[in-house]
């Protein structure tokens, strides 16, 4: 029996774990949080930071794995891409992995390689002359983290007067202290999976994203059919295996994040090594695809043999992140009886006594709704408002 090491262990990798162990490989799993509910479903975890690079990979050759992998976010991309490459599995190429991890090196690669629409861009660090920038800058413009997932740290800047406020928080939001700056693109959020056999890429789907409101810029959702025109989605799923090869990537799976206007011009605007967050992999491509892409993503990290023939018939999909009014969890609704009412999935990871946030990244989320069918979206959030309105909270 195959052996293969999952880097992180939180709430969407657990899903990747529960499918390794179902396909019968041994399956391990590290993170730093001693309490990760991914670790309930490993046969075997450790307790290790997933970003050291080191730690991780001495546990992987002590336990003489065969894959890694890691997945739903960008922290443990380059540790599994060195396990990878330090005890010659398969994986992403390591140097490849260090160019993804900079959202600047990204951006740079795309306009060099006119991969898409691409126009200003430039990297920041607290070394940058942001006064000098600020006049340089044709505005509105986005001012994101260089590294880091889920939004967090990402806002538009609409004048010069603000840029500072928000180059400070996107480079507080970054490991490496470091910021990107590009064009605020007025478009639709799109989503891209896809995965990588060989050097092959197969560009999974475009999935259409529902996103918050300025200046977050939240993912609220994700839906398959993109409802894009045919000639527009044929185009963006150019730009994304044209843009995977100028990258370089060899190896896994690959999310993109893309706008794109009116008039039909595309923008990558974020590229992550690993299966995208919020239910992509694990319910969304499946379902909109019949295509059982974890299972193939796993097969992939240890080298056993693959097939993207569909497994089932493919259906309009659509999911909601419970973004819910903030307050303290007194008591929850009766969730089965949600998802009979709706015919929704609802997977979620609330208690009583948990305290909701206010909703302004996609880690301020409490779960999804996943629905299938014609009006999936409709659906979808007709059962999170009534999940928001059933939770009773404490009397502040």
């Amino acid at each position: 029996m195959k052996k293969i090491l999952v880097i992180g262990a939180g709430y969407l990798q657990a899903f990747v774990i529960r499918k390794a162990k179902e396909m019968g490989y041994i399956t391990l799993a590290v993170d730093a949080n001693p309490n990760a509910v991914g670790f309930k479903y490993a046969d075997k975890h450790a307790v290790i930071n997933i970003t050291d690079e080191n730690a991780c990979l001495a546990y992987a050759r002590e336990e003489k794995i065969n894959g890694v992998l890691t997945a739903a976010t960008d922290y443990g991309v380059l540790t599994a891409s060195y396990i990878a490459k330090e005890l010659g599995l398969p994986g992403l190429d390591y140097e490849v992995a260090k160019t993804i991890k900079n959202k600047y090196k990204i951006r740079k690669c795309f306009y060099e390689s006119k991969v898409d629409d691409t126009e200003q861009a430039y990297e920041i660090n607290s070394e940058t002359d942001l006064d000098a920038l600020a006049d340089k800058l044709i505005y509105p413009v986005m001012v994101k983290p260089c590294d880091g997932s889920g939004s967090r740290g990402a806002n538009r800047v609409d004048e010069k007067e603000r840029l500072k406020e928000a180059c400070t928080v996107a480079m507080d939001s970054s490991i490496t202290h470091r910021a990107v700056i590009e064009t605020f693109i007025f478009g639709r959020e799109y989503g891209a999976e896809s995965l990588v056999i060989n050097g092959e890429v197969h560009v999974l789907a475009i999935m259409k994203k529902e996103m918050t409101e300025p200046p977050y810029y939240a993912e609220l959702g994700h839906a398959i059919p993109s409802e894009l025109p045919p000639e527009v989605e044929k185009r963006a799923k150019e730009c994304v295996s044209k843009a995977i090869r100028a990258l370089g990537v060899n190896c896994g799976s690959v999310n993109m994040d893309m706008l794109i206007t009116k008039d039909g011009k595309i923008y990558i605007v974020d590229v992550g090594a690993r299966m995208g967050g919020n239910l992509i992999g694990s319910h969304i491509i499946p379902a909109g695809t019949g295509i059982d892409y974890m299972a193939n993503m796993i097969r992939n990290a240890v080298g056993d043999e693959i097939s993207l023939s569909p497994v089932c018939k493919a259906s309009s999909v659509a999911t909601r992140l419970l973004a819910l009014t903030p307050g303290e969890v007194e008591k929850l609704p009766d969730f089965n009886a949600i998802e009979k009412e709706f015919d929704v999935k609802i997977e979620h990871h609330l208690a009583e006594g948990d305290i909701i946030t206010p909703y302004r990244t996609n880690l301020d989320g409490c779960g999804y709704v996943v629905c299938l069918g014609d009006d999936a979206e409709e659906t979808a959030e007709r059962a999170r408002v009534r999940i928001d309105k059933e939770i009773i909270r404490k009397a502040p």
